[in-house]
């Protein structure tokens, strides 16, 4: 099941190579919303994976942007400790045009629109 959000892009961070084959990369999107006229901001971290960790260099710090992504969960056991992780594994990045409505942006094309096979790791990270 694949979801959106639009918000700030506030942070971008370096590519990391986990393995040989595997790499990640993370950003953080600024959310905020008015609510009981108070204006309360969420920040948002997301993962890339492999090709798509370079999805993040088409934006600048403060670009309002729509991020298209996955939730990923997964269940880690080490020394009998059970643990869960969960990760918002982002496939997708458009520029959001200002001034228009949030609930329906209007986007720039993307070349990333095929959301991703899964990838299949056991990092618990």
């Amino acid at each position: 099941m694949s979801f959106e959000i639009t918000g700030k892009l506030v942070a971008k961070y370096d590519t990391v190579q986990r393995t040989e084959t595997f790499k990640t990369r993370e950003f953080v999107i600024e959310k905020t919303e008015e609510i009981n006229g108070r204006s309360i901001s969420n920040y948002i971290k997301f993962q890339s994976v492999q090709d798509r960790t370079a999805m993040p260099d088409r934006f600048n710090i403060g670009d309002e942007v729509k991020v298209s992504f996955n939730i990923k969960g997964t269940r880690w056991v080490k020394d009998g400790r059970e643990n869960y992780i969960t990760n918002l594994d982002a496939w997708r990045m458009e520029h959001v045009k200002l001034g228009q409505n949030a609930d329906a942006p209007a986007v720039q094309p993307s070349v990333t629109d095929i959301p991703p096979s899964d990838v299949v790791d056991d990092l618990p990270f």
